[in-house]
């Protein structure tokens, strides 16, 4: 994955700042963000499965060169969706779980550029 600047420390900053299902961006008049209902974690805006198409779009470009971040952001949102589905009664299939909130971070990657020698 590229994009390896920030430390471990710096992540878990970046991810304590922005919170996961709460709003980190400012609310445009043009669009709402597409940010996660919970307990359910559906999009506020659009209904759908959060990350939605839109907000996985949204969070590549805030995350932009710190894919590491972005999976840590997203594998913590991923723990807290499971905890919050199983508060609900729910008994929630952690391999889609994990597609929906992870599997979808390798079509991201930008390919490495080699260096001439």
């Amino acid at each position: 994955m590229g994009g390896w600047k920030l430390s471990i420390e710096e992540s878990l900053s970046v991810m304590d700042r922005r919170g996961c299902g709460e709003q980190g961006r400012g609310v445009s008049l043009r669009s709402r963000p597409h940010l996660p209902m919970r307990p359910a974690w559906l999009c506020r805006n659009c209904a759908a499965a959060w990350p939605c198409s839109r907000a996985q779009l949204d969070l590549v470009a805030e995350f932009y060169g710190h894919s590491l971040a972005l999976a840590l952001y997203l594998t913590s949102c991923m723990n807290e969706a499971i905890g919050d589905l199983y508060g609900l009664g729910g008994r929630p299939d952690l391999a889609l779980m994990h597609a929906r909130f992870l599997g979808w971070l390798s079509m991201t990657r930008r390919p490495r550029r080699l260096k001439p020698e």
